[in-house]
């Protein structure tokens, strides 16, 4: 008997022994499945490739751009459109932005103007009065667009005979004139070119800044630079000092490859249609580079000739692809990238 009973205590520790032996394999297999699990998501969230951390758009003054396939692919979402302050009130310049925005509209694209000088009066900057008068009648007439820039490169100064540029003081004067006539708009602060001296364009940014306050006009929330001097340079640090000088969100209102500036930079060739297409790669990655930059408009889509003096166009004048094209249609992924580049 007693040895019944020592056996049967012997049997019941073993089956004890083996279901704690269980249960403990039990929870060691779920315990790898459920590291694995997170370990696997974790390898797969960092493997995920990562989408840039601005939109890309384009800008350009000729209509024929929202018919050409080409552009059609890179399936852009915003585009920039620079026309005169006074375009409400001259024939020519209305019909020619009333085409340009109701194409761009048609194709739900959102449309950003820029206001700069009177083409008739272009070395005199009109008064606030005038100026305000003159793009309230602009946005009345187009009342879908609601991003505004109230003066291209307000820092680039004057040339003699050609154009004049507001002072910081003046540039304030508009941006609030602007700000008040459009009261659902967003209205962009200033936009900048760098240069390639930044002194000026840093002092600017500060004069501009001061009368804001003076005025008691919100400081803008956004900004716009023109980093050419910058990435046609293959730097970065011009871009990254203003925008710390602007703060808040920046937006690369113009910027792009340079295929032919001056002596700076030739075209001999095609050498300007190579190093066109390398700048455009280093855009990209000074805008991914930086988180404030938010918007990335290239400039532009239409080509000149030889004799242009400047010329950022990723088409040639016969709207045949050149070599930065492709940069920019591989950078958004498009479906046809492999195209035949011209050689002008």
């Amino acid at each position: 008997m007693k040895m019944l009973l020592a056996l049967h205590a012997k049997s019941l520790a073993l089956r004890v022994l083996l279901g704690t032996l269980l249960a403990a394999t039990l929870v060691a297999v779920l315990a790898v499945g459920s590291t694995e699990a997170r370990s696997g998501a974790h390898v797969a969230k960092k493997a995920a490739p990562r989408g840039p951390s601005y939109m890309t758009g384009i800008g350009d003054d000729y209509a024929e751009m929202f018919n050409n396939p080409l552009w059609r692919q890179l399936h852009m979402k915003i585009v920039r459109y620079i026309t005169p302050y006074d375009t409400a009130v001259r024939g020519y310049y209305l019909a020619k932005a009333d085409t340009w925005i109701h194409e761009a509209e048609a194709l739900h694209e959102q449309v950003l103007v820029a206001f700069y000088h009177s083409e008739y009066t272009p070395t005199k900057m009109p008064s606030v009065a005038v100026y305000k008068r003159d793009v309230a009648k602009f946005v009345q007439y187009f009342p879908h667009v609601r991003v505004y820039q109230s003066w291209d490169e307000a820092n680039r100064g004057n040339v003699a005979h050609y154009f004049s540029s507001p002072s910081a003081t003046q540039a304030a004067l508009y941006y609030q004139a602007l700000k008040r006539d459009c009261k659902p708009c967003t209205v962009i602060g200033l936009d900048i070119l760098d240069q390639d001296l930044i002194g000026p364009t840093l002092t600017y940014i500060a004069e501009f800044k001061h009368e804001i306050y003076h005025l008691k006009t919100l400081m803008p929330r956004i900004w716009g630079l023109h980093d050419y001097s910058d990435v046609n340079r293959f730097e970065s640090w011009r871009t990254r000092d203003i925008v710390n000088a602007l703060g808040g969100e920046v937006w690369l209102t113009e910027t792009g490859g340079i295929v032919q500036f001056g002596n700076d930079f030739p075209n001999r060739h095609g050498s300007g249609l190579t190093r066109a297409a390398r700048v455009l790669q280093y855009t990209f990655k000074v805008a991914a580079s930086n988180p404030r930059i938010k918007r990335l408009y290239l400039y532009d889509w239409t080509g000149g000739y030889s004799k242009t003096r400047f010329d950022a166009g990723l088409m040639n004048a016969h709207y045949q692809p050149r070599a930065g094209y492709v940069v920019v249609c591989r950078q958004l992924h498009a479906a046809k990238c492999n195209v035949k580049v011209a050689k002008n």
